[in-house]
């Protein structure tokens, strides 16, 4: 049975990487408050394969 409330997890996918046409993603799994935060969210993270903070947006 699947938990009652507001916090669910969200996937966090990188911006710049896509745009640079290189192999592989950048995905980090994160949890969101969805009362707090009805948007989608956008947090700075490492991307390990360009070697720099990178914007991560949330997808689906």
């Amino acid at each position: 049975m699947a938990k009652k409330g507001n916090r669910v997890q969200v996937i966090l996918e990188c911006t710049e990487h896509k745009e640079s046409g290189m192999a592989g993603t950048s995905r980090y799994i994160s949890t969101k408050n969805r009362k707090n935060t009805p948007d989608r969210l956008e947090i700075k993270k490492f991307n390990p394969i360009l070697k720099r903070y990178t914007i991560h947006k949330e997808i689906k």
